[in-house]
């Protein structure tokens, strides 16, 4: 794992720059540098930039920029090819000279062409270069597990890296705030792909390759969630016993493939199904007992330590953990935009980094339970969602209900059920597991000076299915996971330069997840029942068998406390004027009311401190960068 970044660009660029591009994302692989340029042409130069973080083959022959022998094919690479040693059996006709998996990436290009990315399994961001045909192909994993940033300007030149902050660093850059995506942002608290906080800069989505020639530029999806699971959901298993045993099959086979490395690797332990599965696989695998790590609470509300240790000792795990207060978790505040360089309100972040660097002080690399919820009906939502579908005869009806005066003044029935609340906005196909929070919109719109045209992700109907809970998990394996979850996981764990790896994600774990039925998934509110009855034979049932509670933050109470004064700085009349995002008026007397009243309970449509976070997270982004 690492980090990379360079440019193609029709002026002459000095290497100067591109080490300070590289530079600037040095804690994403200390171990390692190179920046090269290359005149291709009279009036065409291409930098390629990689900091590595040594994994595989620490020698020197896992150097990047690496070359094919005969100097055609030049990569800079980030992440694992965790199937790398079987496709080195089937390129025995070229000589490598290292042990690593960049090497196996040129090798493969030079035998298979471009299409060589679909036989790989793993995580990646690409950069590679074809002196032949002059081009370069930036690519990102079928999943998103690593980020790809790029900018395009006018002149079709363009600056690609792993982090935003390696781009603003070249001289090509234009900085430039995209106003338009600010109101989706605040409601989902990061940006969606593949806009970026900044004019003519995106991410690559997942799955996807950007070709970049003289003949132009051309993006094209070579892996998709929507077309896999349509070519896929037709080879259902409704067999439980044989999707249980293929999928624990898969999983160690994953996993398996996770463990590989030169550098000592452990694994985050939440005492969740997820991690605990991981672990118990990782341990049984393992010749010396696994190192876990946990992170306690002192709030009991929030602290799943207890129960992560529980499952540490029986399996026999070297497990450590540590408890953090509030305090702990506050001084990690002022780093975010740092690390976090647009505009990213998921505050698990925080608890994310403490856990990141308790790790690092032992291992390298550590494998992760994500992915679970999206794959295998982890979520409440999904459950709700079933509800809701049993209802939805009902929708026309609240949504006449809902023009009558009367019902439009009180609307206090609204407030009782999140399942009433998605019925009566149920009126978009396009969107109809989204809704139950106009609420949100309403005071977004009115705090913007340039109103969010939409809030949702209009394309629900290219999963071809009719079941609402379904419909969801694809549609956040697809946006929230790769964006918000895998993104948030990303930059904790590389501000220490750890790898993390996530065994549920593996190409043929998440293919495999649609062909089995939706019941075995989540069996009307048993959640991820396939995941837990292959946990149970690991872990006793009376372990495992909990609420769940995830890291958390007392977001309403720390702004409404200790960061009350710094919020409410940036809702100075002069400096909004100034920003000329946020309407002035409105936002002082939205921020204002919600520090005296603060959150209004569960399913209130009065809890607020979602975007009051969001809103103080962009701008300190704000003061950081702009």
């Amino acid at each position: 794992m690492c980090g990379i970044c360079g440019f193609i660009s029709k002026k002459t660029e000095k290497l100067e720059n591109l080490v300070e591009m590289s530079n600037s994302i040095a804690h994403r692989g200390p171990d390692d540098h190179g920046e090269e340029i290359y005149q291709i042409t009279r009036d065409r130069c291409i930098g390629f930039a990689q900091r590595r973080l040594s994994i595989l083959d620490l020698s020197e022959k896992g150097h990047q920029p690496m070359h094919s022998s005969n100097k055609r094919v030049s990569v800079v690479f980030n992440g694992e090819i965790y199937n790398y040693r079987e496709l080195r059996e089937e390129l025995k006709d070229y000589l490598f000279i290292s042990d690593c998996d960049t090497e196996v990436i040129v090798a493969a290009y030079l035998k298979w062409g471009i299409d060589f990315v679909r036989k790989l399994n793993g995580m990646f961001a690409i950069a590679l270069l074809d002196r032949e045909n002059g081009t370069v192909y930036l690519i990102r994993d079928r999943i998103g597990k690593k980020p790809l940033y790029y900018y395009l300007d006018s002149e079709e030149n363009i600056v690609f890296a792993s982090e935003l902050k390696a781009i603003r660093h070249s001289k090509l850059f234009k900085q430039e705030i995209n106003s338009d995506i600010v109101g989706r942002y605040l409601y989902r608290t990061y940006i969606t792909v593949p806009d970026t906080i900044y004019k003519n800069t995106f991410k690559l989505e997942p799955g996807a390759i950007l070709s970049i020639s003289e003949k132009g530029i051309k993006k094209e999806k070579y892996w998709d969630v929507a077309t896999r699971y349509n070519e896929l959901k037709w080879k259902l298993i409704t067999d439980y016993e044989e999707a249980k045993q293929e999928l624990k099959k898969l999983l160690v086979a994953s996993i398996k493939r996770r463990m590989i490395a030169d550098v000592p690797l452990g694994a985050f332990l939440s005492g969740g199904y997820d991690s605990s599965l991981i672990c118990a696989i990782a341990q049984e695998i393992s010749e010396a007992p696994l190192k876990t790590f946990s992170i306690g609470f002192y709030d009991k509300n929030f602290d799943e330590a207890p129960y992560a240790k529980k499952v540490a000792n029986v399996l026999g795990t070297n497990h450590t953990e540590l408890y953090i207060s509030e305090d702990d978790m506050l001084e990690m505040i002022d780093s975010i935009p740092d690390y976090y360089d647009e505009p990213f309100a998921d505050s698990s972040q925080i608890p994310s980094m403490i856990i990141s660097k308790l790790a690092k002080e032992q291992v390298s690399v550590v494998l992760s339970g994500d992915g679970g919820d999206e794959l295998f009906g982890g979520y409440n939502i999904y459950t709700v969602l079933q509800e809701v579908q049993k209802k939805k005869k009902w929708g026309g009806v609240l949504r006449k209900l809902e023009k009558i005066p009367f019902v439009q003044n009180t609307n206090a029935w609204r407030t009782r059920s999140i399942v009433y609340r998605i019925l009566s906005d149920d009126n978009n196909k396009e969107a109809r597991t989204q809704g139950g929070v106009n609420s949100y919109f309403d005071v977004i719109n009115s705090i913007l000076l340039k109103k969010a045209n939409n809030f949702f992700y209009e394309f629900e109907s290219k999963y071809n299915e009719d079941r609402y809970d379904v419909t969801r998990m694809l549609l956040d394996l697809e946006t929230s996971l790769s964006e918000d979850m895998l993104a948030k996981v990303d930059r904790a764990s590389m501000r220490y330069a750890l790898e993390c790896r996530c065994p549920l994600l593996d190409k043929d774990v998440v293919e495999y997840s649609f062909k089995i039925i939706p019941d075995f998934k989540d069996d009307h509110g048993n959640k991820k029942r396939i995941l837990k009855d292959i946990t149970y034979e690991y872990i006793p049932r009376d372990i495992m068998d909990r609420p769940k509670a995830g890291f958390c933050i007392p977001q309403d109470k720390w702004l409404r406390g200790p960061l009350r004064e710094r919020v409410m700085d940036w809702t100075n009349k002069d400096f909004l004027t100034n920003q000329g995002i946020f309407e002035p008026d409105v936002t002082y007397q939205f921020i204002k009311n919600y520090m005296e009243t603060g959150d209004q309970g569960k399913w209130s449509g009065q809890n607020f401190s979602r975007i009051v976070w969001s809103y103080f997270i962009f701008q300190m982004w704000y003061e950081k960068y702009m």
